[in-house]
C-alpha cells in the first residue's frame, strides 16, 4: 500500500507546485498582458479594425498634442531636479547630521505616501489658489494653477521616494571610507564630494528616473492644478472621457508608455549597479558634530517639509469648514452630511481589501513557485511580474476599458468592483512582487530540504519552512497593496461607475464642481485610512518580531 501511495503523493506534490505558478501567471496574462496588448493593438487599428498608422499621424495634426508632450517633459525635468536636490538634503539630514527631531522628519515624509497625488494638488488650491487661504488672510493675489502648481505638487509627492532611495544608499556607505579620507586630511566638504556623491550616483540616477516617470504619467495633480497648462495625462483623459475616442486615447497611451519604459529600465540598471557595491558595508558612520553642516541641512529640510505640512494641514482644516471659502465656520457637517455619504469610502475600503488579499496570495504563490522552477522560466516570469512598474496607471486602466467592456467579459466584469480591484492590484504588482521576493530570500534552503526529507510535500514546505520566514514580507505586501489601492486614481478613473464610486474619484468630481470643503472631507478619509493601515502594519510587524525573540 505504501509503495503505491508514494507515486501518488509525488504526483500531487508536483501538481501543487506547478499550480502555484500557473494561477498567478494566468492572472498576469489575463489582467495585465492582455489589456496592455489591447491598447497597443487599438492604437494600430481604425474604426473597422483594419491595420493603420493613421492614429499616430493624427498626433501631429493636432497642435495641442505636441505642446502637451512638451509640457509633460518640461514639468518632469524641473520636478526631477527639485526633488533630487531637496531629497538629497533631507536624506543627508537623516543620516549625516546630528539634528534633533528626525522622527518628525520621517513622519512628515509619510504624509504624501498616505494619499493620492490629487490631495496635494487640492491642498495647493485651497492654500494658494485664487480664493485660497493665503489670499484670504493677506489679500495678496495668488494663482497656483498651471506649471508652478504642477511642479510643486509633483515635487512634494515624489520627495519621500527620493529620500527612501538615497537613504538606502547612504546606509550602505561604510564608515571606513570616511575614516580613510579623514586620515588623508580631507575636509568634510571634500569627503562629501569625493566619498558621498560617488557612492550615491546610481541611487540618484534611479531616483531621478523614478520621479521623472511618475511626473510624466501623473493624472491626479494635473486634473486639480493643471488648469490650461495641458499635459499628456490630461489629453488621454479628454480623448477617452470627453470625446470617446478610444483609438486616440490608446495612441497617446502608447506615447506615454515609451518614455516610462525607458525610464524604468534605466532606473533598474542604476539600482543594480548600486547594489553591486559592498556586500557587507560594515560599521555605519556616526556623524561628528558640525554646527554649520547641521544648520544648512536643517534649513533645507524645513524649506522642503513645511509645504507638505501646510498643504495637508490646509486640507484637514477646510474639511471642517461649512462652505469654503465663503462661510469659514467650523462644523462636522462635511463628514456627517457628505454629498454621497460614506458610500465611496466603504467602496474604496472594500476594493482595497480585495486587491490586498488577492494580491498577497497570488504574489506569495508566484514567488514560492519560482523557488524550484527552471532558470529560463524564472527569468521570463520575473520579467513579466516586474513589468507593471513600467506601465502608467492610465494605460492599464484604458486597457481594461477596451479589453473588458466588450465581448464575453463585459457581462460580469463591466463596472464591477472585481475589475477595479484587479486593475489596482496589477498596477502595483511589481512592487508587491519585489517585496515578496526579498522575503523569500530569507528562507534557508537547508530548512526547506529538511522538511522535504522528512516526507513533507509542497504544502508542508510552505507551511513549516517558507511561511514563517516570509510572514513579514506578506504583511508588508498586504498593507502596501491596501494603501496604494485606497489612494489610486489614474488606473481606475475610466472604470468607476455610479454604483462603484471611489473616494479618490469623488474628491476629483467634487473639486470639478466647486464643492471644495466636501472634497477635502473625502480626501481626509483616504489619508486617515492610510494612516490607520500603516499603524496596523507596524503593530503586526512588531508583534511578529517580539514573538520571534520569545521563541
Amino acid at each position: 500500500m505504501s509503495t503505491l501511495a508514494a507515486p501518488h503523493s509525488t504526483t500531487h506534490t508536483r501538481s501543487l507546485a506547478w499550480l502555484l505558478l500557473a494561477v498567478p501567471c494566468a492572472g498576469l496574462l489575463v489582467f495585465f498582458v492582455n489589456p496592455l496588448f489591447t491598447v497597443a493593438w487599438r492604437s494600430l487599428t481604425d474604426a473597422s479594425g483594419a491595420f493603420t498608422l493613421g492614429n499616430y499621424a493624427r498626433l501631429l495634426d493636432d497642435p495641442g498634442l505636441p505642446r502637451a508632450a512638451l509640457h509633460s517633459i518640461e514639468t518632469g525635468l524641473v520636478t526631477t531636479f527639485a526633488t533630487i536636490v531637496f531629497g538629497l538634503g533631507i536624506a543627508m539630514a537623516l543620516h549625516r547630521s546630528r539634528l534633533p527631531g528626525k522622527a518628525l522628519i520621517r513622519a512628515t515624509l509619510l504624509l504624501p505616501m498616505l494619499a493620492p497625488s490629487l490631495v496635494l494638488g487640492l491642498g495647493l488650491v485651497l492654500l494658494l489658489g485664487r480664493n485660497g487661504l493665503v489670499h484670504r488672510l493677506t489679500g495678496l493675489p495668488t494663482d497656483i494653477y498651471g506649471f508652478p502648481g504642477l511642479v510643486i505638487a509633483n515635487t512634494l509627492y515624489g520627495l519621500p521616494q527620493v529620500v527612501l532611495i538615497v537613504s538606502a544608499a547612504l546606509a550602505r556607505t561604510p564608515a571606513r571610507h570616511y575614516d580613510a579620507a579623514a586620515s588623508m586630511g580631507a575636509t568634510p566638504w571634500r569627503q562629501f564630494i569625493d566619498v558621498t556623491l560617488p557612492r550615491l550616483r546610481f541611487a540618484l540616477l534611479a531616483a531621478a528616473f523614478l520621479v521623472f516617470t511618475e511626473t510624466l504619467t501623473d493624472f491626479g495633480s494635473a486634473v486639480i492644478v493643471g488648469g490650461n497648462y495641458r499635459v499628456l495625462a490630461m489629453e488621454i483623459y479628454s480623448e477617452v472621457v470627453g470625446q470617446l475616442d478610444f483609438a486616440m486615447g490608446a495612441t497617446l497611451g502608447m506615447v506615454l508608455l515609451l518614455p516610462a519604459l525607458l525610464s524604468v529600465w534605466l532606473s533598474r540598471l542604476a539600482k543594480r549597479r548600486q547594489d553591486s557595491g559592498d556586500a557587507m558595508p560594515g560599521r555605519a558612520l556616526a556623524p561628528a558634530r558640525h554646527i554649520g553642516r547641521d544648520v544648512v541641512l536643517a534649513l533645507v529640510s524645513l524649506f522642503a517639509l513645511l509645504p507638505i505640512l501646510a498643504v495637508v494641514g490646509t486640507v484637514a482644516y477646510v474639511s471642517f469648514v461649512k462652505l469654503w471659502p465663503y462661510q469659514q465656520v467650523l462644523t462636522l457637517a462635511n463628514y456627517t452630511g457628505m454629498t454621497e455619504g460614506f458610500g465611496p469610502v466603504w467602496t474604496s475600503l472594500s476594493m482595497s481589501f480585495m486587491a490586498a488579499v488577492a494580491g498577497t496570495l497570488l504574489v506569495f504563490a508566484l514567488c514560492a513557485g519560482l523557488r524550484k522552477a527552471p532558470p529560463p522560466l524564472v527569468r521570463a516570469v520575473q520579467f513579466m511580474a516586474s513589468l507593471p512598474a513600467a506601465v502608467p496607471g492610465m494605460v492599464i486602466g484604458l486597457g481594461y476599458v477596451i479589453a473588458f467592456n466588450h465581448g464575453p467579459w463585459s457581462g460580469w466584469m463591466h463596472g464591477s468592483l472585481l475589475i477595479i480591484a484587479a486593475c489596482s492590484l496589477y498596477h502595483y504588482h511589481a512592487q508587491a512582487f519585489l517585496t515578496m521576493q526579498t522575503g523569500m530570500r530569507q528562507v534557508p534552503d537547508a530548512l526547506e530540504d529538511a522538511v522535504a526529507a522528512f516526507g513533507g510535500g509542497t504544502r508542508e514546505v510552505l507551511r513549516d519552512a517558507v511561511l514563517p520566514f516570509t510572514a513579514p514580507a506578506a504583511i508588508s505586501t498586504f498593507f502596501y497593496l491596501f494603501m496604494r489601492s485606497m489612494a489610486t486614481l489614474s488606473g481606475v478613473i475610466f472604470l468607476v461607475t455610479a454604483d462603484t464610486g471611489l473616494a479618490s474619484v469623488t474628491v476629483m468630481r467634487l473639486d470639478e464642481n466647486g464643492f471644495l470643503a466636501q472634497a477635502a472631507a473625502y480626501a481626509m478619509c483616504v489619508v486617515v485610512a492610510g494612516a490607520l493601515a500603516l499603524g496596523a502594519m507596524r503593530l503586526l510587524l512588531h508583534i511578529l518580531k517580539e514573538r520571534r525573540h520569545v521563541a
